[in-house]
């Protein structure tokens, strides 16, 4: 696993820094009523600002609904995320909290009503938002300001970085020197983020890290949108600067794989080039399916090895053009039915604890059958009630 992912914070405990930050939000949260502002985090990349409600979500038992605005940007797109999961109560967590990260992304022309989808969701929505930019003093986000109580995220201490870094290395028995560790910290600015990044990326494959390896990471910008990533990705001229481009974001490597699979037609022309790619990229696909089913996290490397590096060197050379890069329509569909999927998922969930078995097992070979018992009226009244779910949440699991 990323050690950027598998290090993130838990519980608030194990937050770094931004004690006047935390502190605001938990009295914000702590008071929050339907009608009241949005919490808006805003400061450089790499501080905090998602972990934060990620890390309070997984320690109040929060159900987690979370929206990339850089990636839905219409009020259409917004309404099919979200939906009616701001005004519907959660089916077996003690609440909800949205976040809506990347606001700024929201702000162009382009956009079809989506800072407006914004506040309407914010006068509506019966759970806290919180919302995350970069910059919110943009002009084009004035109106939302004004239903928001804005936050600002400092850029995290060089010493606290260097605790985390040294605390990462012992637990994954990096054997390094202080001096590289504040060298790492340093050369951050304040990127917490970016500054495992750093130090995962200069660890593969060996078993520490000295001077000579941070001078190979070279400088590099603190973050990159995904459009940034996949430029750097189809037009490098080395594999190793192609894996290096993943590291500049803060998005998930599943996630940047689909965007790399939707869009090798769009760069590449030349047949050859785009088979090449297209292998690379189902060697990636076997290392990501055996991640998921083996849990084996080592094998990550390797998927984003072949997905980044294997897809550049598959071109003679860089294209010299403008490519549009296009969103992952799997992706696109899978935001829009998250709510109704995390529901049949925590149905199916108490089925399978009544039925003494597995989630799997209760779909494959029971669900099938309750489908056709559930149409008798009274077998239906009899089963909802023994086993505690309501109506609506049956009939959807079920597609009644």
């Amino acid at each position: 696993m990323v050690l950027a992912q598998k290090y993130k914070p838990r519980s608030l405990k194990e937050f770094v820094d931004q004690k006047e930050a935390v502190n605001i939000f938990l009295k914000w949260v702590g008071k929050w009523k339907p009608g009241s502002k949005a919490l808006l985090l805003y400061g450089m990349p790499g501080t905090g600002k998602t972990a934060l409600i990620h890390a309070y979500a997984n320690e109040k038992n929060f159900e987690f609904v979370e929206m990339n605005a850089s990636d839905f940007r219409s009020a259409q797109q917004i309404q099919g995320v979200f939906g009616q999961a701001m005004k519907q109560l959660s089916l077996f967590k003690k609440s909800k909290i949205f976040l809506i990260d990347e606001v700024d992304g929201i702000a162009g022309r382009e956009d079809l009503g989506g800072i407006g989808a914004v506040i309407k969701m914010i006068k509506e929505s019966k759970f806290p938002v919180v919302i995350t930019a970069n910059n919110p003093w943009s002009q084009k986000l004035r109106a939302l300001r004004q239903h928001c109580q804005l936050v600002k995220f400092e850029k995290i201490s060089a010493g606290d970085i260097e605790k985390r870094l040294d605390y990462i290395c012992r637990k994954e028995r990096i054997k390094f020197d202080g001096k590289v560790l504040r060298q790492l910290a340093s050369k951050s600015s304040g990127d917490l983020r970016s500054a495992i990044n750093d130090l995962d990326m200069a660890s593969q494959g060996k078993n520490g890290i000295t001077a000579s390896d941070l001078e190979a990471l070279g400088h590099r910008e603190r973050k990159a949108s995904i459009f940034e990533v996949l430029r750097d990705v189809f037009k490098s001229k080395t594999a190793l600067a192609a894996r290096q481009a993943i590291s500049q974001s803060d998005k998930d490597p599943e996630e940047i794989f689909w965007w790399i699979e939707n869009n090798i037609l769009n760069e590449y022309e030349k047949p050859e080039e785009v088979a090449a790619a297209y292998d690379a990229l189902s060697v990636a696909d076997i290392f990501r399916q055996r991640i998921i089913r083996r849990q084996n996290w080592r094998m990550m490397a390797y998927m984003i090895d072949m997905m980044t590096g294997g897809v550049s060197v598959a071109k003679a050379k860089p294209y010299a053009k403008f490519t549009r890069y296009q969103y992952p329509s799997n992706i696109m569909i899978l935001g829009r039915t998250k709510e109704g999927r995390t529901a049949a998922k925590e149905v199916l969930n108490k089925i399978a604890k009544q039925l003494h078995c597995s989630t799997r097992k209760t779909r494959e070979e029971f669900l099938p059958f309750l489908k056709v018992m559930v149409k008798n009226s009274k077998f239906k009244r009899e089963f909802l009630e023994s086993f505690g779910i309501g109506r609506e949440d049956v009939e959807s699991t079920f597609k009644l």
